[in-house]
């Protein structure tokens, strides 16, 4: 509730404080709202697929996250085609951090269709997933150094 109405803070971090899905869809309500944030740091926190679509609503809307954190998590693929389909219309985000997060091919593919119509997105990282070398080989293809696999 505080991060809706707070007007100063740029950076939360929230490393393995175990918020998992619950935790995350809060967040996610709050940053539809917020208009400061400009970071936020959420590895190693049970995040699935519920809290990773929420943050992939919250994405669609938010005007000011420019890093988000989501490594150690288990988004897996429907999770990351949730976060996919907010970076297709997403212009403020330019670092995102999903490895280890048992992504897999259609997950990776997802993305990799989401940063065709993306220009902001500078780094994505995605190593220790679950994605083949002819996905991986397609991603660095067609994303160049904007993807870390």
């Amino acid at each position: 509730e505080a991060l809706k109405v707070n007007g100063t803070l740029q950076t939360l971090s929230l490393w393995s404080s175990r918020i998992g899905d619950t935790g995350a869809q809060a967040l996610a309500e709050a940053l539809k709202v917020n208009g400061t944030l400009q970071t936020l740091h959420l590895s190693v926190n049970g995040i699935g697929y519920t809290g990773a679509q929420a943050l992939g609503e919250a994405l669609k809307v938010n005007g000011t996250l420019q890093t988000l954190d989501l490594d150690s998590n288990r988004i897996g693929d429907r999770g990351v085609q949730a976060l996919a389909e907010a970076l297709k219309v997403n212009s403020t985000l330019e670092t995102l951090y999903l490895y280890e997060n048992d992504i897999g091919d259609s997950g990776a593919e997802a993305l990799g269709e989401a940063l065709k119509a993306n220009t902001t997105l500078k780094k994505l990282w995605l190593f220790n997933n679950n994605i083949s070398d002819a996905v991986t080989q397609k991603l660095k293809a067609d994303l160049g150094d904007r993807i870390t696999i």
